[in-house]
C-alpha cells in the first residue's frame, strides 16, 4: 500500500478506468477501489475508508449530490466532484460544495470526456490538496479564539500598527474598498462572509475566486440570492458602486481603472500569475496602483500562495488593512499560510468572524 488511499465513483466503466490510470501513476495517490454510483460509493466508502474521493454529479440510482451528503454525514471524507460545463452542471456543483466537496473539475467535453487527459495534471493537484483537507472545519465559534492570535504573534509573522485615518493629505476622506481572494473551500467561506455584511456596508467589493469560466455567473447568482448586498459577476468597463460585490469571471483577471472619482471593472486575458486566471495577485496589485481608496484585503481558504505578493505591493503603496482566515476554519490552510508569512496580516480571524472584522475598518455610518 502507499499514499493516500482514492475511492474513484463513476457510473462509466471507460470513465472509471481513465481516472484510475492518470491517479494510480502518481507516486503519491493509491486508487484502492471503484464505484459505479452513489449506492455503491456509500458502501465501498466504509468498506476502504478512503483518504479522499473523486465523484461524478450525474449517476443513475443515487446520484453525487446524495451520495455526497451522505457521506459527509455518516463518514466525513474530503471529495472532489466531477461536473459538467453547463449551466445546470455548475448551479449543481455549487450545491456540492455547500454539502462538504472540497472542490471540483470541470470535464472538458461532458459526462464522457475522451479528453479527459487534458485536466490530467489539475486533476491530480485538486485530489492531492483535497486529501489534506480539513472537512470539519470550525464553523461557528463562540468568541474569538486568542490563541491564534498568539501562536502567530510569537512567530511575529502579525505586525498591528495604530488604526488608520482614513483622512489623506489634502484631508478628503478616502473611500473604503474592499478586496477578497480564495481558492479551495471558497464558495462556501464567501457565502459565510458576504451573507454577513449589511446592505448598507458603504464599499464596493471585489472578489477573485479560483474558478473556471462557466462557473462563476452561477456562483455570483447563487451569493446574490442570499446576500443583503447585490453580488454579481464582474463587466469589464462597469463603475463599481459601493454595497455590491463582484466576482471575477472565470479565465479573465480582475482588475481596476480609474473612472474620473471613481473604479471601473477592467477584465483582460493576459497571461495566468502563479498558474490562475483570474489571479488573486493580478487583482491586489491592480488595485494597489490606485490612490484615494482605503483598502482592506482579505485572504481566505485555498491552495498555493495566490495573493501573497499582491498584498506586499498593496501594502507598500497605499493605506491597507489585512485580515487572513484562521487556521481552524480553512479547508486549505495554503494561501492565508503565505500571507501571514509576508508579516503584513493585520488580522487572523475564523471565517464567519471575517465579515465583523471588515466592518470594523469601514468608517462609521450616519
Amino acid at each position: 500500500m502507499r499514499g493516500k488511499k482514492v475511492l474513484v465513483v463513476d457510473d462509466s466503466a471507460f470513465m472509471r478506468k481513465l481516472i484510475t490510470d492518470f491517479l494510480s501513476a502518481h507516486p503519491e495517490l493509491d486508487v484502492v477501489a471503484t464505484a459505479r454510483n452513489g449506492k455503491d460509493a456509500i458502501i465501498k466508502v466504509e468498506k476502504y475508508q478512503p483518504d479522499v474521493m473523486t465523484m461524478d454529479v450525474e449517476m443513475p440510482e443515487m446520484d453525487g449530490l446524495d451520495a455526497l451528503s451522505h457521506i459527509m454525514k455518516h463518514t466525513p471524507t474530503p471529495v472532489v466532484m466531477l461536473s459538467s460545463l453547463t449551466k445546470e452542471g455548475a448551479e449543481t456543483t455549487l450545491m456540492a460544495m455547500e454539502r462538504g466537496a472540497v472542490d471540483f473539475i470541470a470535464k472538458p467535453s461532458g459526462t464522457i470526456s475522451l479528453d479527459l487527459e487534458r485536466i490530467k495534471d489539475e486533476l491530480i493537484e485538486k485530489v492531492l490538496a483535497a486529501s489534506e483537507a480539513n472537512i470539519r472545519p470550525i464553523a461557528e465559534p463562540a468568541a474569538p479564539q486568542p490563541s491564534n492570535l498568539v501562536i502567530e504573534r510569537e512567530n511575529k509573522s502579525l505586525r498591528h500598527p495604530p488604526k488608520l485615518s482614513l483622512k489623506n493629505r489634502e484631508g478628503q476622506r478616502d473611500k473604503p474598498l474592499v478586496v477578497i481572494g480564495t481558492s479551495t473551500g471558497g464558495p462556501r467561506a464567501l457565502q459565510r462572509v458576504l451573507t454577513k455584511l449589511p446592505a448598507d456596508l458603504g464599499a464596493p467589493v471585489l472578489i477573485v475566486q479560483h474558478m473556471p469560466a462557466g462557473f462563476t455567473k452561477s456562483l455570483a447568482q447563487r451569493l446574490d440570492s442570499l446576500s443583503a448586498i447585490t453580488v454579481k459577476e464582474a463587466q469589464d468597463g462597469e463603475v463599481i458602486r459601493k454595497n455590491t460585490a463582484y466576482i471575477a469571471p472565470g479565465n479573465y483577471h480582475l482588475k481596476v481603472k480609474k473612472a474620473g472619482e471613481s473604479l471601473a471593472v477592467h477584465l483582460d486575458q493576459s497571461p495566468p500569475v502563479n498558474g490562475h486566471r483570474p489571479s488573486v495577485d493580478a487583482l491586489f496589485e491592480s488595485v494597489s496602483a490606485v490612490d484615494g481608496f482605503m483598502k482592506i484585503a482579505v485572504i481566505m481558504t485555498g491552495m498555493g500562495a495566490d495573493g501573497a505578493e499582491g498584498l506586499m505591493k498593496m501594502k507598500e503603496l497605499g493605506k491597507v488593512r489585512a485580515i487572513a482566515e484562521s487556521k481552524d476554519s480553512c479547508v486549505v490552510y495554503g494561501m492565508p499560510r503565505a500571507a501571514i508569512a509576508t508579516h503584513l496580516v493585520d488580522d487572523v480571524v475564523a471565517v464567519n468572524q471575517i465579515a465583523a472584522t471588515i466592518e470594523k475598518y469601514l468608517p462609521q455610518k450616519g
